[in-house]
């Protein structure tokens, strides 16, 4: 399934001096900057501003792209106040790989609640900019198609007492196995 539409955004992310033993750092996204290009970082985290004990960088770039087949998601993201940008940080897994790389930028919730799944990636949800939230709004305007709720029929079984086990019904002249 291909992207109908998408948009180049910034990931910003907060790195916060910890009192751990085993980590000196904690990471979280903290924003998204939409229409930024990636010649901008030009393959460096850019440092944004810092306090005492965090700073702000820009890590890179990620494609925020849009599908037909999901703007349920996004219409329930768009319902809430605010709405988010889910991002998804994974550790750095090769030699000279920095602690967190970015992975994904999604609109839909479901798809983002997927990748918290494995406890090894950082999946919060950001701030939606304003030209964000219009985008998005006028692509749902254009693709959602409402789906009626379809109740599935229970199929009819026969309960056997002598058997103890319930029984598709059967017919006529036609034998079990059982």
């Amino acid at each position: 399934m291909s992207a109908l539409e998408s948009l180049t955004i910034g990931i910003v992310v907060e790195q916060k001096d910890i009192a751990n033993r085993w980590q000196d750092y904690s990471w979280s996204p903290i924003a998204v900057i939409p229409g930024i290009l990636d010649s901008t970082i030009a393959g460096d985290w850019k440092l944004l501003r810092e306090g005492v004990d965090w700073k702000h960088y820009l890590i890179g770039t990620l494609e925020l792209e849009l599908f037909k087949g999901e703007t349920e998601g996004y219409r329930y993201n768009l319902s809430n106040e605010p709405p988010s940008v889910y991002v998804v940080l994974s550790p750095g897994e090769e030699l000279g790989d920095r602690d967190i790389i970015p992975f994904l930028a999604t609109i839909c919730p479901y798809e983002a609640e997927s990748y918290s799944e494995n406890g090894e990636d950082i999946v919060e949800g950001v701030l939606m900019p304003l030209e964000i939230v219009e985008w998005v709004q006028a692509f749902v305007d254009r693709y959602h198609v409402d789906q009626p709720f379809m109740k599935r029929k229970q199929k009819k079984k026969a309960y056997d007492p002598r058997k103890g086990v319930i029984q598709r019904h059967l017919k006529a002249g036609q034998e079990t196995d059982e």
